[in-house]
């Protein structure tokens, strides 16, 4: 497949004369019209049975990415994460691999959570490298799976990092159920807690504020947002680095 980079003042999109001209990453491409592989080929050929694995597979783990992102969606309302979609693709195609029941083709992600590799993988995921919780909170909690409670018992404002321009903190507990074959969750949160900049040392204690319910497997997160104060109100900061949420229990 020859490819090739468009010259011109006015770059095209389409096909014309058997050249297609497309976008890619933001920049303007032509490239030969053709090619690849056809639909009745894939469904059909031997030759292709790999290639109809991997796609199933791949469906699987895009369709496990959406909804999980969905369930997750409450934490970062309103902000968008640069490459968030594809770095949880790799995290699922990751704990998919791990499937060691499943035939090729049908491995399901769920299958691979279930292992014990499989939850270190998930537990030690960052889902958001600009705003990490360990390094934002430098402090120990403890996590009570069956009271569905967080403790952070010493948290001390001097020592939160805190984001420039920022004033406030808010701490949520967020205890996901989500169910890797149905694809179906629910989020169970607690009320915001509010830290300010110049606070005294206080002991944090989270809980949902409805019984945590449902089928599948219960993910505990806490999540961090960043404010500054304008007349006395509050003000989500808008920067990478002011949303966070990380994975304080697994069960």
């Amino acid at each position: 497949m020859i490819m090739a980079k468009q010259k011109g003042i006015i770059p095209l999109t389409g096909t014309i004369g058997g050249i297609n001209f497309y976008y890619l990453n933001g920049k303007p491409i032509a490239r030969r019209a053709g090619g690849g592989f056809n639909g009745k080929a894939i469904k059909e050929k031997a030759s292709m049975q790999r290639v109809r694995e991997n796609g199933s597979e791949f469906g699987h783990c895009s369709r496990v990415n959406k909804a999980f992102r969905l369930g997750l969606r409450p934490f970062y309302a309103g902000h968008t994460f640069t490459h968030f979609h594809s770095r949880l693709m790799k995290l699922f195609t990751r704990l998919k691999d791990l499937d060691t029941v499943n035939e090729r083709g049908k491995r399901r992600v769920g299958t691979g959570m279930a292992t014990d590799t499989g939850k270190r993988v998930l537990r030690s995921f960052l889902f958001t490298p600009a705003c990490p919780l360990s390094t934002v909170l430098p402090f120990t909690y403890t996590y009570d799976s069956t009271a569905h409670t967080l403790v952070i018992p010493q948290v001390a404002s001097s020592e939160i990092n805190w984001v420039a321009g920022s004033d406030c903190i808010s701490l949520t507990l967020g205890v996901l159920v989500f169910d890797f074959e149905d694809l179906t969750y629910r989020l169970f949160e607690s009320s915001p807690h509010f830290i300010e900049a110049d606070g005294a040392k206080q002991s944090v204690t989270l809980s949902p504020t409805q019984a945590v319910s449902g089928t599948g497997m219960e993910i505990a997160f806490l999540g961090i947002r960043f404010y500054q104060f304008v007349n006395g109100e509050r003000y989500v900061l808008a920067s990478d680095d002011a949303v966070g949420f990380e994975i304080v229990g697994l069960e």
